[in-house]
């Protein structure tokens, strides 16, 4: 499967991200699993790639670093 923002439409970054969190990222308030260690709501943190803006590549880059943008 193709992964790359220029390979992927906006719905299927969006699945990408849900089915790669393994979880029900619609229900996150009944979950918070993600918050408890410290990422916060994690639809969020991938949304600049399910808007095309950022690679996946380059958020998980981020997030290991500690410089979330």
């Amino acid at each position: 499967m193709k992964y790359l923002i220029k390979d992927t439409t906006r719905e299927e970054r969006e699945r990408i991200v849900k089915n790669g969190l393994g979880c029900d990222a619609n229900e996150c308030e009944s979950c918070s699993a993600c918050g408890l260690y410290g990422a916060g709501n994690m639809l969020e943190l991938y949304q600049p790639y399910i808007e095309g803006l950022k690679e996946l590549s380059e958020i998980s880059a981020e997030f290991s670093g500690g410089n979330i943008h």
